[in-house]
């Protein structure tokens, strides 16, 4: 990695300049853990593209059409994921930005007493303006850990942030309009064209069950940390469904359809975010009969200080990182420097709200100097934790959580 792509971190243990290459260009990234008992191929030299874009941090792009960019670990370091630094997920064209934000209108119809189109301005003042720091991340997360590789996008821990993000409740507007008992499901749609440029096909249109529209931290957003949300973020308005994958959280909002069916708009069938009832073998075709929608997102434990490929001068290690847990809160992280032969337990603070990333820390003393792994392992309060491999693996590579690993080389 080039001296201007690792971390510049103050902290005196920590040598500027020195990246991954020093450690070893020949081993994968500490993060590929072996899934499915597969060895890892060795990586490349090469660096990864990095975005170039005004008033984004040089993020790690996946895709260019759609625009897809994750951000780098040593990036997610923030309590608040600041607006450059966070992740892009596309599934079409960005739209062009609307003359006059506040004129924007979405349509809420289908199986509600009084349907109506209300515009931005109209929402912001109606509605109760609520914020809350909640995570958004991309169904695909961790897609690049299950071997043999899976369609699609290869995000590794990237494909995930904790903005602030201010709105008014969805259950609010849903209320307003009267949502029937008849009500099972809701469809979302956006502005964004779809690749081929044909207007009359959306992009994406993904739902969730009435219930978790109705959750109060389901909200439609107009503002990122306390910023106009900008247009690369579905911005002037967007749909946050926290917890759950990023696909449901639709971007330039025009309209949620209430239906009394499961939506089967495009990205609900096939393999689209959808796992597998039966486990299957690695690589194999699969049956999309025998998928179930992937709602909450698994726990994860990233970390990100310090940076990957780091030298550092000292044997004591102070560590630090974030850990959430799709619908629950992060109970425990531990951490390894043995493989995982010995776990010390790390600090976890509570999370601000309901749906927030939580920030832990450990401080290590290594024995040696020489070279390490550093593991991090995620329990939720459910009891559920990271697995060692990304497991049941799936066509779309959906679900892969395996433990963080970091590398460090201590100076002698």
């Amino acid at each position: 990695m080039p001296k201007s792509e690792t971390l510049r971190a103050s902290r005196r243990n920590v040598l500027k300049g020195v990246g991954i290459a020093t450690v070893g260009a020949s081993l994968a990234p500490a993060g590929m853990a072996l899934a499915q008992g597969t060895p890892a191929a060795p990586s490349a030299a090469k660096g990864p593209k990095l975005l170039e874009m005004e008033g984004k941090a040089k993020l790690i792009v996946l895709g260019d059409k759609p625009l897809n960019a994750e951000t780098p670990a040593e990036m997610t370091d923030d309590d608040v994921t600041p607006i450059d630094k966070f992740f892009i997920r596309n599934n079409g064209l960005v739209p062009d930005a609307p003359a006059d934000a506040k004129a924007w209108k979405i349509k809420i119809d289908g199986e509600v007493e009084k349907p109506m189109e209300i515009t931005l301005g109209d929402l912001m003042s109606r509605f109760p303006n609520v914020s809350y720091k909640m995570m958004l991340e991309c169904g695909g997360n961790g897609r690049s850990f299950f071997s043999p590789e899976a369609r699609g996008n290869q995000w590794t821990n990237g494909g995930a942030g904790c903005a602030e993000w201010t709105g008014v409740r969805l259950a609010d507007v849903l209320k307003a309009a009267g949502v029937k008992p008849s009500a099972v499901y809701t469809g979302h749609y956006g502005a964004d064209p779809h690749l081929s440029g044909d207007a009359s096909k959306p992009a994406i249109s993904r739902g969730v069950p009435i219930a978790k529209a109705m959750e109060p931290h389901t909200l439609i957003v107009f503002k990122m940390n306390g910023k106009d949300l900008p247009l690369i973020h579905g911005g002037p308005v967007r749909l946050i469904v926290p917890g759950w994958a990023g696909s449901s959280s639709a971007k330039w909002l025009t309209r949620i359809w209430v239906r009394d069916k499961q939506h089967d708009g495009p990205g609900m069938g096939g393999f689209s975010y959808r796992l597998a009832k039966t486990p299957i073998v690695p690589g194999s075709k699969g049956d999309p009969k025998d998928t179930v929608i992937l709602e909450a997102m698994p726990v994860r434990a990233v970390i990100s200080f310090p940076a990957d490929g780091a030298r550092l001068a000292s044997r004591k290690l102070d560590l630090r990182g974030h850990a959430w847990a799709g619908e629950n809160e992060v109970k425990t992280v531990d951490i390894s420097t043995d493989y995982g032969v010995t776990w010390k337990p790390a600090k976890v603070d509570a999370p601000p709200n309901k749906y927030a990333w939580q920030r832990f820390t450990a401080s290590l003393d290594l024995p040696s100097a020489g070279y390490y792994e550093v593991w991090a392992k995620a329990t939720d309060s459910k009891g559920v934790t990271q697995p060692f491999v990304a497991g049941n693996w799936n066509p779309q590579g959906y679900g892969g959580n395996p433990i963080n690993r970091i590398r460090v080389l201590i100076a002698s």
